[in-house]
């Protein structure tokens, strides 16, 4: 399981991430002290470190510094907005760069991102008795085959990683269709119907009113 750390001196922000990255498949620990931070990458492996700038003990610029040579990749989350703070985060070898406030969606999606660029990601999603092999690109339910076509498949693996989170019908449209989100559009629907049928997922794909969907696990 991929393993994330959460570094945060606000522990309302490390808690929401940790249950909505949790509710994602994700493993996390989280730690508000750059100090105690650095004491847990010594001691532990991680696969990607979600790393606020202002903290006590030592800040995200110095623990930067601090890891650089372990080659773990670093989301910066940061309240700090002006280009100059952003343009040192990357400079010193940050993934990428999140201000707060942030879209728990956005987050997630940006976590996915930087994992798949490490070759992190988990190959084998599932949920009951639904598999997804993402490496070959099969999904069966109950040991057998479901065949989906590539806009199905894609919502799948979206829902999958996601599980248990409301998912924006823009985003869900914006990321599988490539394209801008027509709001008088029925295609997206179309296609969670289909998923739903497929999957035997009448009672788990519910539609979040004024939001999009979420898949319920």
């Amino acid at each position: 399981m991929i393993k994330i750390l959460i570094v945060d001196d606000e522990k309302p922000i490390c808690d929401l991430i940790d249950m909505n990255l949790s509710a994602a498949g994700y493993h996390c620990r989280t730690v508000q002290d750059g100090l105690k931070a650095i004491d847990l990458i010594e001691a532990e492996n991680f696969d990607l470190i979600l790393l606020d700038i202002m903290l006590p003990g030592a800040d995200g610029y110095d623990i930067m510094e601090y890891i650089r040579p372990m080659k773990i990749p670093v989301i910066f989350i940061t309240a700090k907005h002006e280009v100059k703070d952003r343009v040192k985060g990357l400079k010193l070898g940050a993934e990428d760069y999140l201000v707060k406030p942030f879209d728990v969606v956005e987050l997630i999606a940006r976590v996915e991102v930087v994992l798949r660029r490490y070759n992190k990601t988990d190959s084998i999603l599932s949920a009951g008795d639904v598999v997804v092999d993402v490496d070959a690109r099969t999904v069966t339910k109950a040991g057998k085959q479901i065949i989906l076509t590539n806009k199905e498949y894609g919502l799948l693996v979206l829902f999958l990683r996601n599980k248990n989170i409301a998912l924006f019908r823009e985003n869900l449209y914006e990321r599988v269709w490539g394209d801008e989100y027509l709001a008088d559009s029925r295609t997206l629907d179309l296609h969670v119907q289909r998923l739903r049928r497929k999957m035997g997922w009448e009672e788990n794909l519910v539609a979040v009113y004024k939001v999009g969907y979420r898949l319920e696990i």
